[in-house]
């Protein structure tokens, strides 16, 4: 058994207590966070019966709580909400229609992602767009534009819910697809047509759009945020895949967001993302318990709100220096590297012209 192999056995020993899963606990949280959602979207149909102003504090709870909801198909994709099988498929497909997301579809691109998160070499699966230096600089000028286009933060957060959970998600993906996958999205696809199509009939179709939208572009805009910003910090880790490394991509390369207690509920403790990482079996109630347990996951990255906000300017890996760095920094490196190359083609013109000169 090798290094990695050995030190991997030991964490996971470590945290393998904290992977039981507790039947109350799972069915308190569906009660917890199913029934607030449906009260506040009530609250927010009402309060929009006096005044908009009104319904906007119900409509941004409701958000928070979309995304509570989509932690417990996010558990139950990784079989780590109840102990069945079936019963994690079926809460995972009814939560996936209540958060616009195809259960199984997710479930595969997820289970890649924890698989490939940090390998520079098997990017493109469950996971954002990265470019590294040298690769943006090889790119073509369309490639080079689509690039800013996309990490753009008006694009990413603004567009992305949109083009994310309202347009991508109701296809399948492409390629090589199981039946189930593809009955899945199909069956996801229904639900949501009827269980909106239920609301338009009872609310109608206006006070549903004033309520429906805000609350879903909302919990998609945070939702991308709190992906983006785990992954993608200043000196977080990429490698290759013959130097890639399981633990150190869970580890270093997730990070500790550490959130007001309110908002940690909200999210379900994913801010101890190095942690799900290491053992996504881990149930998120237990994830605070596991961090805390054991040591060597203390030593991840911890941001804040307000640390994190700084992740907005990243845009290229820097490999040599194993940092993210923003445009600015890249056209600074640009200019850097173009003198070092004039300096060094002007000492090679030189070198070449001394045994000339001492001829003459």
């Amino acid at each position: 058994m090798n290094n990695q192999q050995a030190t991997i056995a030991k964490l996971k020993k470590e945290v393998a207590p904290y992977e039981k899963v507790d039947t109350k606990k799972s069915i308190g949280q569906i009660v917890s966070t199913i029934i607030p959602l449906f009260a506040l979207w009530a609250l927010a149909y009402w309060g929009l019966t006096v005044s908009y102003w009104l319904a906007i504090p119900f409509i941004i709870a409701g958000a928070g709580f979309v995304i509570r909801t989509f932690i417990l198909f996010h558990d139950c994709c990784h079989q780590s909400f109840f102990k069945s099988r079936r019963a994690n498929d079926v809460l995972g497909t009814v939560t996936g229609i209540l958060t616009m997301v195809p259960y199984r579809r997710w479930k595969y691109e997820h289970t890649v992602h924890h698989a490939t998160s940090g390998n520079l070499d098997k990017r493109g699966t469950g996971d954002m767009w990265i470019l590294t230096i040298d690769e943006y600089m090889e790119a073509p000028w369309w490639k080079k534009f689509a690039y800013r286009f996309y990490r753009h933060p008006l694009v990413t957060f603004g567009l992305g819910p949109v083009a994310i959970f309202m347009v991508n998600y109701r296809f399948n993906r492409r390629g090589k697809v199981k039946l189930k996958e593809r009955m899945n999205t199909y069956l996801t696809n229904i639900g949501i047509a009827a269980f909106y199509g239920a609301l338009c009939w009872i609310v109608g179709w206006q006070a549903f759009l004033l309520i429906q939208l805000p609350i879903y572009y909302l919990a998609g805009m945070l939702g991308i945020w709190l992906f983006y910003v785990q992954h993608q910090f200043e000196d977080t880790y990429f490698e290759h895949d013959e130097e890639w490394s399981y633990v150190q991509a869970a580890v270093e390369g997730s990070s500790y967001y550490k959130l007001p207690k309110v908002l940690q509920w909200i999210t379900g403790n994913i801010g101890f993302h190095h942690v799900h990482h290491l053992s996504p079996r881990v149930p998120n109630y237990h994830l605070e318990q596991a961090h805390i347990a054991t040591p060597p996951l203390q030593k991840a990255t911890t941001i804040t709100i307000r640390t994190s906000l700084k992740a907005l300017r990243f845009r290229l890996w820097d490999e040599e220096n194993k940092v993210f760095i923003s445009f600015k920094e890249y056209r600074q490196y640009k200019r850097r590297r173009a003198k070092e190359k004039a300096a060094a083609m002007s000492r090679l013109h030189a070198g070449k012209a001394r045994p000339g000169l001492q001829g003459d």
